[in-house]
């Protein structure tokens, strides 16, 4: 099962607005301008999905939404044990009204998940969920990353925070349930290739003892994860959750900026992963601000491999190729997202522009020496 669609009101960075149509699902153009969207409105792909944009633009909300919207499709997670949405954003978040848009603190909130033939809208008001019936028992497995990495901390995180309640969001603490579940006893053979890749890079392999996590070398050494390099750890973090079958097919991996702490000789390795797990039927979404590892998505792909880029900025800026973006009012501006097959297609794509800038300046310094 795949998420297709989210649409936001007055959450967080998101604001009701005045938006022009983006690129359909072949990248063709579509240049009717001034459509009016009453929400912000994203589609996705069945395969990768790479949201993009300057910070501040919502690319990680849209992640927690969708992990959230996932946890409560699960039946077991019923009866009180399903987290509230501002679990997912901060520990002990009370007052739910800081979850609102600020302009619009007044107006109704809300966002919804579709899957296409079920949806689930969660309001920052007292009607909380809509929809519940539909989507609760749809079982949608799903796995967040966070951008901070979580196993370094697991020496007795589990037992201290669920008496003190620790200062960790909803995603820091499940990603250390996740990688703390037992080993999957077997696991499929094209996994077992894609757990020897990333065994390759991190020299070993990632264990638990005692409720602390190791890589066990291959020369024999037990190193201990707080230990190896950052970028090594999330490596092997994800070799953990592999191994543990927790990123099998229909699984949703929700993966805030792979490349964070990670040389980038390490992101051919990390794309193609990512492509082997999308061929496995793991429905990919990725917050990323390195146009270095969306470009490889780009270049290494193929007609098996489906990827969407959705680049998000701010309303107002007028758009090349005829099609422009407009906001109700100029001082109040909403998220616009623009989506395409390719980076070079997207518009207001600041992360380009930034690495374009970086080659004119080099070139301008070496023509100037």
């Amino acid at each position: 099962m795949a998420i297709q669609s989210i649409e936001v009101m007055n959450v967080m960075a998101f604001q009701a607005q005045w938006k022009a149509n983006h690129s359909n699902m072949r990248g063709e153009k579509l240049r009717k301008v001034g459509a009016l969207w009453e929400t912000f409105h994203l589609d996705f792909c069945d395969g990768i999905n790479i949201i993009m944009g300057e910070n501040g633009m919502g690319k990680t909300s849209l992640l927690k939404m969708i992990y959230a919207a996932t946890q409560w499709s699960i039946k077991r997670t019923h009866s009180g044990k399903t987290k509230r949405f501002a679990d997912f954003f901060a520990d002990s978040l009370v007052d739910m009204d800081l979850l609102k848009n600020r302009e619009k603190s007044d107006a109704q909130s809300y966002f919804e998940v579709s899957d296409g033939a079920h949806k689930v809208r969660y309001g920052l008001c007292p009607a909380g969920i809509l929809n519940f019936d539909e989507w609760l028992g749809l079982d949608i497995s799903s796995i967040f990353i966070p951008t901070t990495e979580m196993l370094s901390h697991s020496d007795g995180f589990l037992a201290l925070n669920e008496k003190y309640h620790l200062p960790f969001d909803g995603t820091q603490v499940d990603i250390v349930v996740n990688a703390s579940l037992p080993e999957a006893k077997k696991i499929p053979d094209y996994m077992e290739a894609i757990l020897e890749r990333i065994s390759n890079a991190i020299g070993g392999t990632v264990i638990m003892e005692d409720g602390k996590f190791f890589v066990r070398k291959r020369n024999g050494a037990k190193i201990n994860f707080s230990l190896e390099a950052e970028g090594l750890r999330k490596l092997g973090l994800l070799w953990k959750l592999i191994r543990n079958g927790l990123l099998e097919k229909g699984t949703i991996l929700l993966w805030d900026e792979p490349e964070a702490n990670l040389n980038p000789e390490l992101f051919p390795l990390v794309v193609d992963i990512l492509f082997e797990l999308q061929k496995a039927g793991v429905q990919i979404f990725i917050a990323t601000h390195s146009y270095n590892l969306a470009k490889y998505f780009e270049i290494r792909r193929n007609d098996e491999r489906q990827v969407l880029y959705h680049n998000l900025f701010k309303a107002g800026a007028e758009i090349s190729d005829g099609v422009e973006w407009m906001g109700k009012d100029d001082a109040a501006m909403g998220i616009c997202n623009h989506s395409a097959m390719y980076l070079s297609e997207l518009s207001q794509n600041k992360m380009m522009d930034a690495d374009e800038r970086l080659l004119d300046e080099a070139m301008r310094k070496s023509v100037g020496e």
